[in-house]
């Protein structure tokens, strides 16, 4: 998934806790923030299971793509766009169409109306603003969100390359050395994903 459950619980608390009681009202805001994250939670996997099913498709023919030299990236690209359009499912990730965001502007509007949705149809909340104002709100608070983010995943990948032998993205060190980095700059902001 693009963004960490942990980062998605974070986001969804400080949604409930920027917008109401001005946009919404709740009487429980950690159900209502459950809420809230189980449907980011549940449009991000989407795409997860895009991907797995991707690469089952592609491990079927990988005989013929070795003999045939056909770049797997190239192959996974094509096939997932093509799946994407075919089931009109939004792409996630910003940094395919240059947004510098680890979520793509058409993706966090998205997720907006489906918040509002949500929101509306819920018990937990009770709506006090115009629906398009309230999912503009939300636009406005994820992104804000969304670039701290960014701001703290570079950081952690910068100390990565500051170490004195390069270690290779996607690899177990990595991995964990990005999560150790990324915990001491959530720290420094004073952020406790897990509170």
């Amino acid at each position: 998934m693009l963004l960490a459950r942990e980062f998605i619980g974070y986001l969804s608390r400080q949604l409930v806790s920027r917008l109401s009681p001005a946009a919404f009202e709740t009487s429980d805001p950690a159900v209502a923030a459950a809420s809230m994250a189980q449907v980011i939670e549940d449009d991000l996997s989407i795409e997860d299971k895009l991907n797995d099913e991707v690469r089952d498709m592609l491990d079927e023919y990988s005989d013929y793509m070795r003999r045939e030299n056909v770049s797997y990236q190239e192959m996974f690209r094509k096939i997932k766009n093509q799946l994407l359009a075919q089931r009109k499912i939004m792409r996630a990730a910003g940094r395919d169409t240059g947004d510098p965001m680890k979520l793509s502007r058409d993706k966090v509007n998205d997720l907006s109306h489906k918040l509002v949705t949500a929101l509306r149809k819920s018990r937990e909340f009770r709506v006090r603003k115009d629906p398009n104002d309230l999912r503009l709100a939300i636009v406005r608070e994820m992104t804000d969100l969304l670039q701290m983010e960014e701001k703290i995943d570079k950081a952690a990948r910068a100390k990565i390359r500051t170490q004195k032998r390069e270690i290779t993205e996607g690899g177990e060190e990595y991995d964990l050395l990005h999560k150790r980095y990324y915990a001491e700059e959530l720290k420094k902001l004073g952020i406790n994903l897990n509170a």
